[in-house]
């Protein structure tokens, strides 16, 4: 084995830690949120990212930038934003000066949702974690994660 292999396994190593850190999260929040909100992570993600986007009440992103943030395909970010919408949490409305353009606003209903539902997120988040710091091989990302404050 070269020193090249040792580098490139250490890093491979470290993209499989990174990979399971990030699955546990995902999947205690997930349940977190769908047991007491009935909302998937992606779900509160994208109402989360909408809150943040202002331009008058509430906020609006065209629909290339909401599959962005939210790390999806355009199909898959159009099935998430149709069950949003579905739901009354979001709406989508053609951009005034662009035609072509289709903006996604979060609604009243959307945003108290998320209100309520972000005490559970940062919880289930805290949770999963405390318990990934208690694994050897997850405790540094952990760290590198929560920084000083987390500590």
């Amino acid at each position: 084995m070269t020193a090249t292999d040792g580098a490139l396994t250490a890093l491979s190593q470290g993209w499989c830690a990174l990979s399971l850190l990030h699955g546990r999260i995902e999947t205690h929040i997930e349940r977190a949120l769908q047991a007491g909100h009935g909302l998937s992570v992606r779900e509160y993600s994208l109402l989360d990212v909408l809150s943040r986007q202002h331009d008058g009440p509430g906020g609006h992103l065209r629909m290339h930038q909401v599959a962005e943030s939210v790390v999806l395909s355009q199909s898959a970010t159009t099935r998430l934003v149709t069950r949003l919408e579905d739901r009354g949490l979001l709406s989508r409305y053609l951009c005034d000066t662009d035609r072509r353009g289709i903006y996604t606003d979060v609604s009243g209903a959307g945003l108290a949702l998320l209100e309520a539902a972000r005490p559970t997120n940062d919880r289930a988040l805290r949770e999963a974690l405390d318990a990934a710091a208690a694994n050897p091989d997850l405790a540094p990302l952990v760290a590198a994660v929560t920084g000083p404050a987390g500590r």
